[in-house]
């Protein structure tokens, strides 16, 4: 029976549970609206990532099951291309969280909000180069199921991939702290 490398569960999956707060869009006005809006168009980006995500990862993983299973490999070869089609789509839908969060950056608003912004991108540019690596990942699964001729190779790239989520997260972590350092500026929906 094959053995391909188990993909760890779901690492880092970013959203945006914050916004800035409506009291003082009211209080001080435009620009507030404005930070409001791009958090807004970056969570619909994030929302349609996850998703797709998701719908990646168990793809991958009913892939993976079948060749352990010792079953007909060449149908996975696409469930795999499947997997790889799915996840660079997620990976261009977060790449559309690039641009608000660049925009409520230049906002004339407290330095906190555009720290959380920049802590924002760092976490979407850690996310997508991980997932630029997991796509690198399925395209060598495809070529070879069963990670026969390529296994060293794999666990590089898997070793990355693990990194950049794990660079993900501490992004992630520093804007939250960040908000709830910050609560009268950043609130939870």
């Amino acid at each position: 029976m094959a053995r391909i490398l188990v993909r760890p569960a779901l690492l880092v999956v970013i959203t945006l549970s914050l916004l800035i707060s409506s009291g003082c869009a009211g209080l001080f006005g435009r620009p507030y609206a404005q930070a409001n809006g791009f958090v807004d168009e970056a969570n619909e980006a994030i929302e349609e990532h996850n998703r797709l995500f998701e719908e990646a990862r168990l793809a991958y993983e009913g892939a993976r099951e079948t060749v352990e299973a010792g079953e007909d490999v060449s149908e996975e070869a696409e469930r795999i291309a499947q997997a790889r089609q799915i996840m660079q789509e997620a990976r261009d839908e977060l790449k559309k969280v690039r641009e608000p969060l660049s925009e409520m950056q230049g906002l004339d608003v407290e330095p906190e909000i555009g720290q959380y912004a920049r802590d924002l991108s760092e976490t979407a540019d850690a996310q997508i180069s991980a997932e630029d690596r997991e796509i690198d990942f399925y395209d060598l699964l495809e070529q070879d199921p069963t990670l026969e001729d390529s296994r060293t190779e794999a666990e590089n790239i898997l070793s990355e991939v693990d990194d950049g989520y794990e660079e993900a997260e501490e992004a992630y972590e520093r804007a939250q702290e960040l908000a709830n350092a910050n609560p009268e500026l950043l609130r939870e929906r």
